[in-house]
């Protein structure tokens, strides 16, 4: 089973906590983790493994919300630049990672500390840690609808 399908099955079950809000293609949900605070995904509705299994019309649509998603994270977190990435090496199901950056926010990792989010040690990145509270998951969700509103 695919985990995205999952999490997809929860936020219609009413039961994902990180969900944010549904657009047309796709849900936005808070990532689990929050080393890079106001880290997003955006999940395309069903599964699909790949952009070019999409009809024209629909990959344009999904490209635009996944922008918009984008311009609503670096707003609400006050990024310095957006990271973004679509990989499915992990998880086939597509879904854009939004990541907000700040400068050297990797501190001694990297060259400058300004490489890419997978420089960051795993076991730092998704470590408990990271996860937020429900207090805080609560302000992030809500400084991100209020963006997407």
């Amino acid at each position: 089973m695919c985990l995205i399908c999952d999490r997809i099955k929860m936020i219609k079950d009413g039961e994902n906590p990180y969900f944010v809000k549904e657009l047309k293609t796709g849900y936005v949900v808070i990532g689990d983790h929050q080393h890079f605070k106001g880290y997003t995904l955006f999940l395309f509705k069903r599964h699909e493994t790949e952009l070019f299994h999409l009809d024209k019309q629909e990959r344009a649509l999904f490209m635009h919300e996944m922008s918009i998603v984008a311009e609503a994270v670096s707003k609400a977190f006050n990024a310095q630049k957006m990271n973004y990435e679509l990989l499915g090496n992990g998880d086939g199901h597509l879904h854009w990672h939004l990541f907000p950056r700040q400068t050297r926010d990797l501190g001694e990792y990297g060259e400058n500390g300004n490489g890419p989010v997978w420089w960051y040690p795993k076991d730092k990145f998704y470590a408990d840690s990271a996860r937020p509270t429900a207090e805080e998951l609560n302000s992030l969700r809500a400084a991100l609808l209020k963006q997407l509103t």
